[in-house]
This record gives C-alpha cells, structure tokens and sequence, in this order.
C-alpha cells in the first residue's frame, strides 16, 4: 500500500468515519452540561483535545493513504468501531468509564500508527516521520489509561501530560517526511467543521425540546440557527479558498508545517468555541426567560469569542498580519460577557447575534473585492470555443 501522492476528495469512507465524531462532540457538551462548573468545563476541554488529536491524526493519514484500498477500510472501520466504545464513555472519562475510554482511544491511535507504517513501507521518510511519530503517540495513549486508574487530582495531571505529548511532540520531531495534498486537506477540515456546527443545532433542540415552543423560544432557536449560519459564514465565505491557495503556494516541509499549525493546531480553538456555544445555547434554550448562569453565558460570548479570534491566529501565522476586524470582534464578545450573566438569557442571544452581524456586515463592505478576487480564483477557465 504505497503512499498517494494523487489529489483526490474526501471520500464516504471518511464522511462515515467523521458520523463518530457528531455523537463524540454532542458527548463533550453532556459532559459539560451535566457539570456546570469550572471544573467540568476543564474536563470537557481535555476529552475535547484528546478526540482532536484522534481526528486530526486521521485527516493525516487518509490524505496520504487510498482510503479505498480494502486492508484500509477495514482499519478505518475497526478504528470507528473503538472510537464509538470511546464516545460512549464521554460523559464518565473522567469517572466510572475512565478505563474504558482510555483502552479505545489507545486502540483507535494504534491502528493509525500500523497503517501509516503500511503505508511507508516504500517511503522511507514517510516511514521515518512515523517512527519518530509513534513513541510518543503511545505514551499519550498509555497516560490516558492510567489515568484511568487513579482519582483525584492526579487524574487530571495525567490527561494534561498526555495532551502535552500529543500536541508537541510534532513539534519537536519536525515536518520533513511527511505528505499533504492541499486540496483534500483543506475539504477535509471543512467537513468537520460542518460536523461541529451540527452539533450546535442538536444542542438547541435539545434545549428546547421541554421547555415548549412559546414565542420566546421559538424566537430563541431562530437567533440560534442565525448565530450559527454565521460561524458557517465565517469560515466558507472565502477562508477555505484562500487556505487552499497557501498551502499550494507553499512545498515541502513548509507546507507540512503551515497545514500542522494551520488546521491541527489552530482549528482546535474554533472547534471548541462551537461546542461551548452549543453548550451555551443549550441552556439558553432552557431557561428563555431567566439570568444565564456563569458557565453558560461563558459560552455563548467565549464560544464565539474563541472562533473568531482563530481566524485572526490564523491569519498572523500565515501572511504576519492581524486580522482587526475579527480581532476585535472576539475582544468585543469577551467584554459582553459581564452584560451577559445579568440579563435573561433570551437578551444575552440578541446581543451576541449582534455582534455577529455587526462582523458580517463590516466584513461583506470592507473586504468585498477581496472576497470577489478569492471566489474569482477558484471559478473555473472559460471552455475554449
């Protein structure tokens, strides 16, 4: 099974494998909604690091192998099946289900590591990548079943030790060795975050489903699907395109390592503001009428603070420059978040919707010919006559 170096799109086999991660998402915000303190927002950010760091190390991989090739369907399908098992244990990985989550994620993590070894056999930096890759993978997978095992304080220690292995040992081991073709990468990291904003809206029906569909929710689940059409704006009204345009500008190792910081790194943040803002409109949804508690006003103005302040991120790793107008856009939802724990919760929405159409708005007059030139780039050449 030789490495692809063929451009190709993503493919239903992995469209199924991200179905595991719908459910995996909606565990974290039970997680979450089921522990509304600090503590349980903590925990849920560890589990939500973890399953990143699962997905990401798949979008790796079936962008370097053929994810039609039999012996690799049927890991991917093996490795959903531990996924799922993991998934299930959410909610209680940090309690009763702690050893059982650990075991299916290491599971799931070894199976990326022997196809990606197949994968390499007539590659020798490929195969040295994953060399160097694998140790460490191991290790992190070991601490989370550990982990398993203790209580207290040291439970979460060992999640901390473990995701700080996962995130920086591709750091230290470096880019050479590795593959990524720009065009599936990129639709690839799309697709999960049409995934992530799934959730979202799974979690506002959620919220709503018994609290009855009075005007002040039916209003709420409207400015709910409105806020998340504009996460969806932000990210697909040009970002893919010219994400997609970096990366094939870029060769090598320098490719590898803008699309590391660039999607496995700095997608991580925007996904979780998706799930605090589920969170968030969640309770939202359930409590129309009265103050937002702390921990959900933290995430409908945070959530959302998070996702647009990554694009700014992005945007200094890529080109060097800050984004103003999303940097202050994320500042501006921080700041609303005292407003936000002393008003009901129906008027925290509006005021977050605000400022996201405030964003919009800016943004479709102020970058008009930018977004015009990006979606002119991708149209297709004229037919020849």
């Amino acid at each position: 099974m030789p490495a692809q170096h063929v451009e190709h799109r993503v493919t239903p086999l992995e469209l199924f494998f991200d179905l595991v991660f719908v459910f995996a998402f909606t565990q974290v915000t039970t997680l979450m909604a089921h522990d509304t303190t600090w503590a349980g927002v903590g925990r849920g950010m560890l589990v939500l690091a973890a399953l990143w760091s699962v997905w990401t190390s798949y979008a790796w991989l079936t962008n370097t192998v053929n994810p039609d090739e039999a012996v690799v369907q049927v890991s991917v399908v093996a490795a959903m099946c531990a996924m799922f098992v993991a998934a299930l244990a959410v909610p209680a990985a940090f309690g009763a289900h702690g050893v059982v989550f650990g075991f299916a994620f290491m599971i799931v993590r070894v199976m990326h590591i022997a196809l990606y070894a197949l994968a390499g056999r007539g590659d020798p930096d490929l195969l040295g990548a994953v060399s160097r890759f694998a140790p460490t993978v191991l290790l992190a997978g070991l601490l989370i079943i550990a982990a398993g095992f203790v209580d207290g304080t040291l439970k979460p220690v060992l999640w901390l030790c473990a995701l700080a292995i996962d995130y920086f040992a591709p750091l230290v081991s470096g880019s050479t060795g590795w593959r990524v073709e720009p065009g599936h990468f990129v639709e690839r990291h799309a697709l999960i975050i049409i995934i992530a904003l799934g959730e979202s809206l799974f979690a506002l029906g959620v919220g709503a489903a018994g609290a009855g569909l009075d005007a002040g929710v039916i209003t709420t689940a409207v400015l709910g699907l409105i806020v998340a059409t504009a996460f969806w704006l932000a990210y697909f009204d040009f970002f893919t395109i010219r994400a997609e345009q970096v990366l094939v500008d870029r060769t090598g190792p320098r490719r590898v390592a803008l699309a590391r910081d660039v999607f496995s790194y700095l997608h991580l943040p925007m996904v979780a503001g998706i799930v605090l803002f589920a969170l968030g409109l969640e309770m939202t949804a359930a409590h129309v009428g009265d103050e937002l508690a702390t921990i959900p006003a933290f995430g409908l103005c945070v959530g959302s603070a998070l996702f647009i302040a990554s694009f700014a991120a992005i945007r200094l790793r890529t080109v060097g420059t800050l984004s103003r107008g999303r940097a202050v856009t994320a500042t501006a939802f921080v700041l609303l978040l005292p407003v936000a724990v002393n008003v009901p919760a129906i008027v925290a929405l509006i005021l977050v919707t605000g400022v996201w159409l405030a964003l919009h708005a800016y943004e479709l007059i102020w970058w008009r010919e930018a977004r015009a030139e990006a979606r002119a780039s991708r149209a297709p050449a004229p037919a020849s006559p």
